[in-house]
């Protein structure tokens, strides 16, 4: 049966074409960054796709042109002072990467302008993922003061190799969208204004598609992902132990104060 998506409220929906889903991250004026019910939707909604009888593909993107800009840094704040708030972000950015994964339909990520956090990791476990020529891809975790936990220890090593992913990673340099697919961190680039078209070019070729097959090569190749598991597992629980800990504070402060962060060179281990 189709799905109901009537009660997500960060998220937007659209059927281009018969058989094409569109979920679009959207908050405006914050360049589409995931506050809560954002992260919490892009966790659960894999799940509606999974069930939805007349969605054959997905085309993930963001709302004007932008992808996202990452987490609310409200919602960061929350998850450095309270428990609570700490376990529930744990569980959904556990939950974004598998129920991608584990999501039967094909899954291709538009990605325009800035792509961080939680909405990037949807963008880069994504079956394929389109970029901009000038796309920004980021993964700011260190300099947050936090490790590298959303998604890319399960994903990056495996679509770049170890030497660009520990590059990129450990420094937070932004990768652009023609890097980014020279290094095969994304499947296609595209000019900036032609994004869109060129993702839904892939739907419609995979809507129209033996949709038993492609299902199943899905699966097949997804189980790399799998056996990746234990790495991303701890790395995830790494990046919520550190937001436990002191460097988050600084890195939360001069991403508040628009500065460069200052640790304490010091390391207990």
């Amino acid at each position: 049966m189709p799905a109901d998506y009537s009660a997500y409220k960060a998220l937007k929906f659209n059927r281009p074409e018969p058989g094409i889903l569109e979920i679009i991250l959207s908050n405006p004026g914050k360049l589409n960054a995931l506050d809560e019910d954002g992260h919490r939707e892009l966790a659960e909604v894999w799940r509606d796709v999974d069930k939805d009888d007349e969605t054959s593909v997905v085309l993930l993107r963001g709302e004007g042109g932008k992808f996202s800009a990452g987490g609310d840094l409200k919602m960061v704040e929350r998850m450095a002072n309270d428990w609570a708030a700490k376990l529930k972000a744990w569980k959904e950015a556990n939950d974004i990467v598998y129920n991608v994964i584990n999501c039967t339909k094909p899954i291709v990520s538009a990605i325009e302008g800035p792509a961080v956090g939680a909405g990037l990791a949807a963008a880069m476990v994504a079956d394929i993922s389109v970029a901009g020529r000038t796309a920004r891809i980021i993964d700011g975790h260190t300099r947050l003061g936090v490790a590298a936990g959303d998604h890319s220890a399960i994903v990056w090593p495996l679509l770049c190799g170890m030497a660009k992913a520990k590059y990129y990673l450990l420094l937070c340099e932004q990768v652009l969208g023609e890097e980014a697919e020279r290094i095969g961190l994304v499947s296609v680039v595209a000019d900036d204004d032609k994004v869109i078209d060129t993702a839904m070019e892939v739907c419609r070729k995979l809507s129209k598609g033996a949709p038993v097959a492609i299902r199943f090569t899905k699966h097949a190749l997804n189980n790399w992902l799998r056996t990746a598991g234990p790495t991303f597992d701890a790395s995830l629980a790494l990046e919520f132990i550190g937001f436990s800990g002191p460097e988050v504070r600084e890195g939360y402060q001069a991403l508040m104060e628009k500065r460069e962060p200052k640790f304490d060179p010091d390391c207990p281990f």
